[in-house]
This record gives C-alpha cells, structure tokens and sequence, in this order.
C-alpha cells in the first residue's frame, strides 16, 4: 500500500518539531508494515521551517502567507490576498501530489494547505500540542476528519471535528532512551564536568540568556560547563569578553537538544507542550521558566503539571530577572541525588505509546475517508 501526505506547520519550532516527528512516525510505520509512504511539507521558506525541514531530508514547498490580524485593520485584505495565492498553490500541488490527507500542527503558514484541502475534498487532520490551541487549528478543525490532542480533556473544543483522540505530544523516536554518560560521550563532555544546558526555544530567550551569561561570568560556576542555544533572533548582545569565556558554548540553535538535555547536570527550559515532553523523554533534570507572555499562560500550566509531580521546579521569568534562579541553580548543581530524583520523576511522566497511538489514529481516519 501506497500512502501519500503533505505536513504543514512552522514559524517556531513548537510547531516544526511535531510536524517532522509526526513524518518521522509515518514513514517507521510505514517501513515496518512494508508500505510505501510519501511526504511533501509546506511552509515558507524564510520561516524555521524552510531550514529544518530540507534538512531533515523532507521535501520542502514554499507557500504564499500571512498571519491574520487580530484586529480589523488594512492588513487583512493583504493577508487574504497572500493566503489566498498561497492556497491557489496549494491546490495545484494537491492535484499533482495527490495525497491521502493533509496534516496540520499549527501556525498560519498551515492556512493556505487546510483551505485548499477542504476545497479539493482532502482530509483534513490536525494535531494541536497546547491546552489551549492556536488560532489556526481552532478554526480548522471544523469538519476535520481528525483531531489529535496533546491534553486530555479537548473533545469540547474540538466538538465540530469528526474524530477527537488524546494521542500526547509526539517527539522524535531519538528522544527516548537516552544516557546521561551516553549522551556525554556523545558530545565529548567529561562525565566528572558539571554542565548547565540552556535553551529559550527556536527564537531565543532574553531573560535565559542574560541570566547565563551573567553566571558564566562569576567565579563561583568557573568549574561550570555552560552551553546555551540563544535561537536565530537573538536579542542579547555577544560581546567579544562573553566569547571569550572558556566555560561557555554559545550555538544559534540545537537539532539534536535530546543529547543536551539528557547529559546536563540541569536544563534550563521554556515550557511549551513539546518542551515538556521532551524534558519526560529524555528523563532531563529541568527547571522550567515559563514564557510570560504565552496565549492564556499555558506555559505555566504545562510546567505546574510537571513539577507538580517532581519532574522538575519552575522558577517564574520575573523571579529569574530579580536573580532568584540563581540560588535554586547552585542548590541544584550541589545536590546530585536531587537531580536523579527530578529525572527519575520526569521519566515517569514520559509517554512511550505516543507514536503508536499517533499512527493509529491517522490510519483509522483514513479508513473512515477512503
């Protein structure tokens, strides 16, 4: 059997990440059952998307878009036109491609794929990863042939979609079972070197940022190995002295954050909904500074519901700016049994049937869309 999909979904990596594990889930099913299956992903070039997505080897369409204002404002029109020209594209490459269904995880460069799929009678199948969803899967899933949720708990939401299945957050297969000492091995790190990893998510963190560099510069954390993903659009600035500092490892952004994650003595994390799970995957040893300024605060739930279960702490981004992350850091670094105890909780919380129950949704939906 033959399986055709085009996957859009971009802007941040809170949505590309699923998008390319949901592929990445596809095509082991796919392989394991002897099938054949095949994947286009949309988005636009200029996006995250455009990068990450040929580089994992996908094939990559740029589509015409743009974010709808909130607001009533001259924009609109200008965003109409662009989506409107991008799902023209969209139907053509239908047409050409022709593919079993269509698969969203969010952002507005998905608008163009859904439009046109509805238009084109193509099942529309959408995974939203947050407890409160995004604009664009919101509004799409309306007569979706499937809904997946990352939370329990959305079939009201979802209510106009013909199918609602609680499936978690899909990570990379690569996520799970992972070492500390392998993964340590992995990146040449002494396995004796207290190491802090850092990441503010695809766009970077500010608030994260400051915060390292500050401690990077102090001599209490000189025997500290600092390694922090400061994201494309970096707004902090990198002097010539924090480049120079021996015990920090600045990257723009980390493909591969499981071995990070997974080595690092702490990692110092946002708390979107793939963040979460990959923090469970990997068994990391978090402390989750929830984004401020997320729709309805869904950071600080995600994160609540962690550490509500010992699988990290969550030290607020105002707290981090009045240098209170500071203390719970050094505590944290000193207390190796209290690290293996948040790794061993966040573990727990990890859920290992995701992609299972990913594909099955995905393949009853087309059963009932033949």
């Amino acid at each position: 059997m033959e399986r055709r999909y085009i996957i859009s979904g971009g802007g941040t990596s809170g949505h590309i990440n699923p998008a390319l594990a949901i592929a990445g889930l596809l095509k082991e099913d796919a392989d394991a059952s002897g099938d054949v299956c095949k994947i286009i992903f949309t988005g636009k070039k200029t996006g995250l998307e455009g990068e990450l997505v040929p580089k994992a080897g996908y094939e990559f369409r740029d589509v015409e878009s743009l974010p709808m204002p909130y607001k009533p404002t001259p924009k609109i029109l200008k965003a109409m036109a662009a989506n409107n020209r991008g799902k023209k594209y969209c139907l053509s490459l239908i047409e050409e491609f022709k593919p079993d269904c269509v698969i969203s995880t969010g952002g507005y460069v998905s608008a163009p794929l859904i439009m046109a799929a509805k238009k084109a009678g193509v099942p529309v199948m959408i995974h939203e990863a947050n407890a409160f969803p995004g604009r664009a899967n919101k509004l799409f899933a309306r007569g979706a042939a499937l809904v997946m949720t990352g939370f329990q708990g959305q079939e009201s939401i979802f209510s106009k979609a013909k199918s609602v299945v609680y499936t978690g957050n899909p990570v990379r297969s690569v996520m799970f079972g992972r070492t500390k000492e392998g993964s340590r091995e992995e990146l040449g790190i002494p396995q004796d070197q207290k190491m802090v990893f850092t990441m503010g998510g695809s766009l970077g963190s500010a608030t994260l940022t400051n915060f390292i560099f500050d401690a990077a510069r102090k001599e209490e954390y000189k025997d500290v190995h600092f390694v922090i993903s400061v994201g494309k659009h970096n707004s902090v600035e990198i002097t010539p002295d924090i480049k120079a500092l021996p015990n920090l490892e600045i990257k723009e952004y980390i493909d591969r954050p499981d071995l990070y994650m997974s080595a690092a003595d702490c990692s110092i994390l946002r708390a979107g909904a793939v963040t979460c799970a990959e923090i469970c995957a990997t068994g990391a040893c978090a402390v989750m500074v929830p984004y401020p300024f997320a729709a309805h605060d869904h950071q600080t739930f995600n994160a609540n519901s962690l550490a509500s279960k010992g699988a990290g702490l969550v030290v607020s981004d105002n707290d981090v700016k009045q240098g209170k992350l500071d203390s719970v850091l050094k505590d944290l670094l000193n207390d190796p049994a209290k690290q293996e105890e948040i790794r061993n909780a966040s573990l727990k919380l990890a859920i290992d049937d995701t992609g299972k129950r990913i594909t099955d949704a995905i393949k009853a939906a087309l059963g009932n869309n033949p």
